[in-house]
């Protein structure tokens, strides 16, 4: 490592004490699980990410472990009753097996799919990948992080090069001069990373928030600009336009470190600050201060998250601000940038090596010739047997059990019957399937659906690793093993790899298996083995030479120095702490500008339904809440959804605060009680996207999505909202 604090990992630990990392958010705190006669309790760690402070959601995350309702035994849904039932590991890999044999047989190798997860571990999702395109040879794989990082990871790959959320180290974040947080909220999201903003603060730096909300974040900001949802485009082109005349941008750096700019600066020329005042509500003043502090500090960094992304144009928006980035000579200058909040857990390492439907492992477009060459190699096929580009997550949700579309689904770690957009249609599409199979620890919304439900193992009861927000890969630590009766994902993805190659797996160790002499479910096993280091020095071996380069990462090396920062091509050389400090990751070693206009909503308001929608998360809930919604401090903290409106819009409704009310777009409904707040806009209202039910907030949210990322519109619809 050669940036960023340093922390030692806890002396004197036992195996009954690891130290480990949080199960939620990107941010990857730093936590030591001990266990004694009176369960497991976790301790938060020094770990230069969190400093020791853990949220509420990392401080209970240990309660799930041995949750009554946790899943122990597999269930098998019984035909003559419809109910799901328990059964052995046989009987259920044997049904899941015949089922995917059946399907393909009657309609080809793609009539099965695969979805993943942002919250598995790199080993799994490698796995998954891998498993998806020699074990079942489909093309049809895609995960939930599709609906997370994939409009900055676009925007990333366009002007950098590449993809990595954070291309500096978190600790950058309490130097920042200027610090602009663009559709972001981390009080709530991630709140130990609120320590790096008020660190900002307190040594004189001045934080700007755009949100269309006033958020726990928002109100910690010196400034805090209001938009109009989904018009955050028109934002950031009129800060280039102001940066322009007012001469911030750094035009020996455009001309060195550039291309492209040109076409930028005609297409800002047309965003004079108060068109976009009144287009997006900020007002002309505001645009001026955020401009000023953002072309005249030393220090400067623009962050976005899904506020800003989670749109059909959400490539683009993010686009306009990595142009305003390049405009002001950051990316690449020390304490400044450009950057994104990932999201979930892993989902940068997620989104890396393979689940990805155009993806191969190093961060490798599956329709490159070399990198095929270079993967086949690895998995020891020939590579013209790999499967081409699959379509992104809500294209291959919705064409399920259609003419033509999968009729088979296998789901590891997604939850997308309450996380999808439109997710009443989604449901459907999964009950439509002839086999649906979900890999769960809990019965979730998705796993009840399901034909066969497999119960897999906790973050705490496996090895693996795990890839933050900074591009720092961590180690996760098993405390105990899984239950009796439950099997880590890696385990299953080997069993049904042997079973599907004719006959069962044996005991032997898939490592010492000679492909010439033995069976081929051995031959099978070996290629997908259970062993998690087995699998992270395979991933190694795939990602070397590609953009994420994990080649010279061992989890020694990780142990030694917490973590290590790709792209990381040797053993014996340094890691990559801070990209672009030289060039980019670009043919020519330049970023690229892109023009982008602001384009309307693809729904926009009308008579029938005349506000504006949004969603986002809330402190004391996570994702799809299968998890956090189980806890019983996080239940007692956000129970249930709510509707969040101005009391001035209210009023002309005749609701008052606790009223149930219904919120209905073109797609569907939800019901939930209203929660009046000044801090939004009168036009807009907002719910938590976590709750399941009457309260599901994706069943209105609007499924078009973005051209270039496959992005659903998430942050914005059309609704009325009426008293229930």
């Amino acid at each position: 490592m050669t940036d960023g604090a340093r922390s030692a990992t806890p002396p004197g630990l036992t195996p009954r004490e690891v130290a480990t990392h949080c199960p939620y958010c990107a941010l990857q705190c730093g936590m030591t699980l001990r266990a004694d006669d009176a369960g497991v309790t976790v301790h938060p760690r020094q770990f230069p990410t969190n400093r020791g402070g853990l949220c509420q959601k990392g401080w209970t995350a240990a309660e799930l472990l041995d949750h009554p309702e946790r899943l122990t035994t597999p269930l098998v849904r019984d035909p003559a009753t419809g109910e799901l039932r328990p059964a052995s590991w046989d009987t259920a890999l044997d049904r899941v097996v015949a089922g995917i044999r059946a399907v393909q047989d009657d309609a080809g190798r793609d009539a099965v799919a695969v979805f993943g997860g942002g919250g598995l571990t790199n080993e799994k999702a490698y796995a998954l990948g891998k498993f998806a395109r020699i074990g079942l040879r489909t093309r049809h794989i895609d995960y939930n992080g599709r609906f997370c990082m994939s409009s900055a990871a676009a925007a990333g790959m366009r002007a950098f090069g590449i993809d990595r959320g954070l291309p500096f180290p978190l600790a950058d974040l309490g130097r920042a001069d200027t610090l602009l947080l663009v559709g972001a909220n981390p009080a709530e999201t991630m709140p130990p990373l609120v320590r790096w903003l008020t660190e900002q603060r307190r040594n004189g730096g001045r934080l700007i928030v755009i949100d269309p909300r006033v958020t726990a974040t928002a109100r910690q900001a010196d400034l805090h600009l209001q938009p109009l949802p989904g018009t955050d485009l028109a934002v950031a082109n009129a800060l280039l336009h102001i940066a322009l005349t007012e001469g911030w941008v750094d035009r020996a750096y455009v001309a060195d470190r550039t291309t492209g700019w040109d076409a930028v600066r005609r297409g800002v020329a047309a965003w004079w600050p108060a068109r976009a005042e009144q287009l997006s509500g900020v007002p002309v003043a505001d645009l001026e201060a955020t401009a000023r502090a953002l072309g005249t500090g030393d220090r400067v960094i623009i962050l976005t998250a899904r506020g800003a992304e989670q749109h059909a144009k959400g490539v683009d928006t993010v686009t306009a601000y990595v142009n305003l980035a390049l405009a002001l000579g950051l990316p690449g200058r020390d304490g400044s940038g450009y950057g994104c909040l990932t999201g979930q857990g892993n989902g940068q390492g997620g989104r890396e090596h393979g689940q990805k439907a155009d993806q191969l492992p190093g961060y490798r477009r599956i329709d490159d010739p070399v990198a095929r060459e270079h993967v086949a190699g690895v998995w020891g096929v020939p590579a013209d047997e790999l499967p081409g580009p699959g379509v992104p997550a809500y294209q291959l949700l919705d064409s399920l059990g259609t003419p033509g579309g999968p009729r088979a689904l296998l789901v590891f770690g997604s939850n997308p019957v309450v996380s999808a957009p439109r997710a009443a249609r989604i449901e459907g599409r999964l009950r439509d399937l002839d086999l649906l199979v979900v890999a769960d620890l809990l019965l979730s919304e998705t796993a009840a659906l399901a034909d066969v439900v497999l119960p897999t193992a906790q973050w705490a009861e496996e090895d693996g690793t795990m890839t933050n927000l900074e591009g720092r890969v961590l180690r996760r630590r098993a405390l105990r093993p899984p239950p009796p009766g439950v099997r880590t994902d890696l385990a299953i993805i080997s069993d049904l790899a042997a079973r599907l190659a004719g006959t069962e797996s044996t005991d032997a160790d898939p490592a010492d298996a000679d492909p010439a002499t033995v069976r081929p479910a051995a031959v099978a096993a070996a290629r997908f083995p259970a062993d998690p280091a087995v699998v992270f020095a395979e991933l190694r071996r795939a990602s070397a030479g590609g953009a994420a380069d994990y080649a010279g990462i061992s989890w020694d090396r990780i142990d030694a120095d917490d973590g290590v920062y790709w792209p990381c091509p040797t053993e014996d050389g340094p890691d990559t702490p801070r990209l672009f400090a030289e060039e980019f990751a670009t043919p020519d070693g330049r970023a690229r500008f892109h023009p982008v206009d602001h384009r309307p909503a693809a729904e926009e308001v009308c008579a029938t339904y005349p506000l504006h929608f949004t969603t986002g998360r809330v402190l004391a809930q996570y994702q799809s809440g299968t998890q956090t919604r189980r806890v019983a401090a996080l239940r007692r903290a956000a129970p249930e959804a709510f509707v969040e409106l101005h009391p001035d819009l209210a009023t002309r409704l005749g609701i008052d605060d606790g009223d149930p009310v219904r919120v209905t777009s073109r797609r569907g409904e939800f019901r939930a009680p209203a929660r009046l707040s000044a801090g939004i806009r009168p036009d807009t209202v907002f719910a938590p996207f976590h709750y399941a039910g009457a309260g599901r907030a994706n069943s209105v949210t609007n499924d078009a999505v973005d051209p270039i990322s496959g992005m659903p519109e998430f942050k914005i619809c059309a609704v009325r909202v009426e008293k229930a």
